[in-house]
């Protein structure tokens, strides 16, 4: 098989029929015995038309196809008064390579089969020749068309397929293109949800750094604030290092990273943070893990800002479709300044970023004045 890609090569197949039609069309004029002047006019003819056709056939398909017909149809005009059946050779050998072009359909090889039998049996009848060389042209007529189509197909079906194989690398190349831009956006996201998070803890320590030194002078405080912020800027790197690695690699258990969540949360708040899990735990996607953690961490987030001092109790509960997260949190004692509200993180993008794995979100008010986060993501 690979000898024979190799010798196509260096030899494509078609140029060596070409060369080989052309050699037979020659020879038999050559061999001829000797004819009317009008015939080998006949004769000389068709060979023109055979060469013009090679030389044109890349650069005016439509003109080289009706010169390769005319080609096959002078010598068939002249069956009946060819005497040694150059004729019949000539019109066998331009009809059977009509009928292996690709580029001729298959209305065309049948027509100019039809044009060629009637004319080779009008030949005959005309001069009063045998009926036998008028069946024996119009039979090998159809048997050259039948031997050429033979060819034809495979060169189609070798066509189509590397038309197919051209198709299929470039649908993979547009799908890795889009995988990857697919990834970058979920690192971008990831990155964006992870910073925000992190910076709006940050803003909320600094804060209360500046209320403990403009409003109580408590300088020991104020230091202790600055401390967890700096620590806090130090875990939101190394979080956002997470997240990208998240993206590439397996997580930890989802309940596992959540109760490291609420610890967090618990710890640069203050406030107190329930972790509850249901169910038989089973691993998720990488997608669908780090989507539910950046939701989570999101809504303390927001609970935080918008509920400071407000317990917060989180549930995470394995079903038969997949998994259900809830996040509560009480009401609050005290209302938030304009700064923090203003830092909050919008609904619109948490849904979207749940969306993105097949999953929901809903929000609701609870009945004691708290607020309700609800994810629901299968797997």
């Amino acid at each position: 098989m690979a000898g024979t890609r190799a010798a196509d090569r260096l030899a494509p197949s078609w140029l060596v029929v070409q060369v080989l039609g052309t050699v037979a069309l020659t020879a038999t004029v050559v061999t001829a015995v000797p004819a009317p002047t009008w015939l080998l006019l006949v004769y000389l003819a068709s060979l023109a038309c055979w060469v013009l056709w090679l030389l044109s056939a890349s650069r005016l398909p439509r003109t080289s196809l009706g010169l390769v017909v005319l080609a096959s149809l002078l010598p068939a005009l002249v069956v009946g008064a060819s005497a040694d059946g150059t004729a019949m050779i000539m019109m066998a050998v331009v009809l059977g390579r009509v009928a292996m072009l690709p580029s001729a359909t298959v209305v065309v090889i049948g027509t100019t089969t039809a044009l060629d039998a009637v004319a080779a049996t009008a030949s005959c009848l005309l001069l009063d020749r045998p009926p036998s060389l008028a069946f024996g042209a119009v039979a090998l007529c159809v048997f050259v068309t039948l031997l050429g189509l033979h060819p034809r197909h495979h060169q189609m079906q070798a066509a189509h397929s590397r038309q197919l194989l051209e198709q299929t690398r470039l649908a993979q190349r547009e799908q890795a293109r889009a995988a990857a831009l697919d990834e970058r956006t979920r690192i971008a996201r990831e990155l964006h949800d992870v910073l925000a998070h992190s910076l709006g803890a940050l803003g909320v320590q600094l804060e209360v750094a500046e209320v403990l030194l403009t409003d109580k002078g408590d300088v020991d405080g104020a230091v202790q604030r600055v401390r967890r912020s700096r620590r806090l800027a130090a875990e939101g790197l190394a979080e956002a290092r997470r997240a990208v690695a998240a993206l590439r690699a397996d997580v930890v258990p989802l309940a596992e990273a959540m109760t490291s969540l609420a610890e967090a949360h618990r710890s640069d708040h203050g406030v107190d943070v329930a972790m509850a899990s249901e169910g038989e735990p089973r691993p998720f996607s990488s997608a669908a893990t780090v989507c539910l953690l950046g939701t989570v961490r999101e809504a303390l987030t927001n609970a935080a800002k918008h509920a400071p001092g407000a317990p917060v109790t989180i549930t995470l509960r394995y079903n038969d479709a997949g998994v259900h997260v809830e996040v509560r949190n009480a009401p609050s004692e005290r209302v938030p300044t304009t700064a923090v509200e203003a830092a909050g993180y919008g609904l619109t993008g948490m849904r979207e970023r749940v969306a993105l794995v097949g999953g929901s979100l809903t929000t609701a008010p609870t009945e004691d004045g708290g607020w309700l986060v609800t994810v629901e993501v299968p797997g």
